[in-house]
């Protein structure tokens, strides 16, 4: 990560490191420290904070990432059409494509080369307190140091001339003390962040009678729980708890929101009117990302254009006119830049008048009305149930391969389609973020999503792991069938009733006009995801994977006037390097030895270690668990593996179990 830290001292680690570089001094101020692409999509990523050794950064909009890309020859980018198309509907049509983090592998551990090519972040928050002497202090009083060319987890703030606690202290002032992130921020459901106004606070909003900058204290206490410090002011001997800030009258007694975006430098045009709330830096509401998902899959004719005409957008630019007419010239201008030797000049005359078409913004507004999540999944499906020819296929250009495996005799009846599913390519796209809420108790998703840069954005980021899985289809009238008597029952009532209570307890300021049954999964969802979780757990113990490396992809939908109807499911592991294609759940496809890991986990599924009280499970109000018989013991995933967070999960549905609702499972009826 490189560090963008704009302020009194004005931080500039690439800078230093540059002049530095000049002047024959091997230092490295720009790194300070690293994680891995899939941590910074769905954990740490713009507007997110990293806890590093010593101090935390937050990596920066998409703006100043443009400063390194520039910093080397080339732009990769991520090759997934219909996940483009997505961003394109959620974003906007100016989006040109999507772009991996930037990433360059050294040759040997000595060499700089790519050093500097990271994360761009800036230190915040940026009130520090000293470890020393409990001093509470903006960055600006404190020295920042990182001179290991090879060590950037040694970075850090320390107070030079700090004098220690007590009447007994030693070192004259002439100590380093570690100074660390005061803890407190504010925050609000627009995806504001900003740090807490601790002068303000201890003065009851009211500035230092004795001090214009006035000398802070912050100390805690190890007795109290929550927000247990106390800040006081050596310069007027004002105090005042944190804990007053806390709850809903303590909610009263903070400031209003001021629209600040830290990650991007800025400040919401006209403010914010949202209520601010208190939160701590580790808070796990910090930072819910905004992600869409897709299976590479094989292009057709019109994704063929469309994708070369994205590509002549980005590498021609505003010359594209200049070309009509002279492809040849094309050609030269793409010769180290594009490979379109197999591209017709028919084909890239039609890609060059596809990128020079002006869109229609109405046509843009209706497509992005119109989007739906399942616009996004329901292709996969039909491709994975229908877009198989013969036993064997295998895409060059998306890398996926599939072999259709023959049903095994005891196969559950209701399993009507088994893929080996040999290789894959799994792309992800980080759109923006939500604070607070997550994406799913909102429902004014476009509004309250917090942007990962200043203007319309021109392109996303983007991942790409590589992996193998397991498609097993289900009959649909089978499902539907038993999916009519599951709807029907007091069972099914009772999880509806949960959701609605559920949905009411955590009910987000935002979402006020949301109807929580739209936000209910069916039936025939609950049935899959608690198989998927059963049969994953039971994989594990076979493939060489670890349970939490397997992950679902659930085709679980009824027919809605505009996608078809689904049943099935893809069980698959990815990675980014080759570890995803080992083969290991590949072999699990062949006939026999699935008929065994399907039966098996149907046989652990009839028990679980917390049986009676698992089986029994059955939310009444005032509960609101969105599960039912499901427990960590039995069912339930690591969150690397499930698609909801274990929610929407019952063992009634797949086998009958002790107790009242015992004619429910599915697999007893249609075996």
């Amino acid at each position: 990560m490189a560090d963008f830290s704009p302020g009194p001292n004005q931080l500039d680690p690439l800078g230093d490191a540059e002049r530095l570089g000049e002047a024959g001094t091997k230092k490295n101020f720009a790194k300070v420290g690293s994680a891995r692409p899939s941590s910074l999509m769905f954990t740490y990523g713009p507007g997110a904070i990293v806890e590093l050794p010593h101090f935390t950064v937050m990596p920066s909009g998409l703006d100043a990432w443009e400063r390194i890309w520039a910093r080397r020859d080339g732009i990769p980018h991520v090759h997934a059409p219909k996940l483009l198309d997505a961003v394109r509907r959620q974003l906007g049509q100016q989006v040109l494509e999507l772009r991996p983090f930037p990433h360059q592998p050294t040759t040997s551990p000595f060499d700089d080369e790519g050093r500097d090519l990271g994360i761009p972040a800036r230190v915040f928050p940026q009130w520090l307190r000293c470890t020393g002497c409990d001093r509470l202090a903006g960055i600006s009083t404190f020295e920042y140091k990182n001179t290991h060319p090879y060590r950037p987890d040694e970075a850090k703030f320390e107070h030079v001339g700090c004098p220690g606690r007590g009447k007994g202290r030693k070192g004259g002032g002439r100590r380093r003390s570690l100074a660390l992130p005061a803890r407190y921020l504010l925050t609000c459901t627009n995806g504001h962040l900003d740090e807490f106004p601790y002068e303000l606070w201890v003065h009851h909003g009211q500035p230092c009678p004795t001090a214009a900058v006035p000398a802070l204290r912050m100390t805690e206490s190890t007795l109290a729980r929550g927000a247990s410090s106390t800040i006081r002011c050596n310069s007027c001997g004002a105090s005042r708890t944190m804990s007053e800030a806390q709850g809903a009258a303590g909610q009263a007694k903070l400031p209003a929101c001021r629209g600040r975006h830290p990650h991007l430098d800025a400040y919401a045009t006209g403010g914010c009117n949202a209520v601010t709330h208190l939160i701590l830096i580790g808070a796990s509401n910090l930072w819910f990302p905004i992600l869409q998902r897709v299976i590479v899959l094989p292009m057709d004719a019109g994704e063929h254009t469309g994708s070369l005409a994205d590509r002549l957008r980005v590498l021609v630019g505003e010359d594209l006119t200049d070309y009509v007419g002279n492809l040849g010239f094309l050609r030269k201008l793409l010769k180290d830049k594009l490979d379109i030797t197999k591209v017709s000049d028919e084909a890239l005359a039609e890609a060059l008048d596809a990128a020079i078409a002006t869109p229609d913004p109405s046509e843009e507004a209706k497509a992005t009305a119109e989007w739906s999540p399942l616009d996004l999944i329901a292709p996969e499906w039909m491709y994975l149930t229908r877009g198989v020819g013969g036993q064997h296929h295998e895409d060059e250009a998306s890398g996926l391969t599939l072999s259709q495996r023959p049903i095994a005799p005891g196969l559950p009846s209701a399993i009507t389609r088994v893929l080996a599913v040999e290789r894959l390519r799994e792309a992800s796209a980080l759109l923006g973020f939500t604070r607070l809420d997550a994406l799913d108790r909102i429902d004014d998703e476009p509004a309250r999503r917090a942007q990962l840069s200043l203007t319309a954005p021109r392109w996303a980021v983007a991942t790409l792991n590589r992996g193998e899985g397991i498609f097993l289809e289900f009959d649909e009238q089978a499902i539907s069938d038993w999916e009519a008597r599951v709807e029907a029952s007091t069972l099914w009532g009772a999880h509806v009733e949960a959701h609605r209570r559920n949905f009411a307890n955590r009910l987000s300021s935002t979402a006020t006009n949301v109807d929580p049954d739209s936000r209910l999964r069916p039936p025939r969802y609950w049935l899959l995801h608690t198989f998927a979780h059963v049969l994953l757990r039971e994989m594990a113990m076979s493939s060489g994977y670890g349970a939490a490396s397997i992950s679902e992809r659930l085709y679980a939908w009824q027919a809605d006037g505009q996608h078809p109807a689904a049943a099935g499911l893809l069980l698959l592991t990815t990675s980014s390097d080759s570890d995803g294609t080992l083969g290991g759940l590949v072999q699990l496809s062949e006939p026999e030895r699935l008929r065994r890991i399907v039966d098996a986990a149907l046989g652990r599924a009839r028990r679980c270690s917390s049986d009676p009280i698992c089986a029994h499970r059955t939310p009444k109000d005032p509960e609101d668990f969105l599960h039912g018989a499901a427990c960590h013991n039995c069912t339930m995933a690591s969150e690397t593996s499930c698609e909801t967070a274990n929610r929407f999960l019952d063992r009634r549905f797949l086998i009958g179990l002790p107790g009242e609702y015992t004619g429910l499972g599915f697999f007893e009826v249609s075996s």
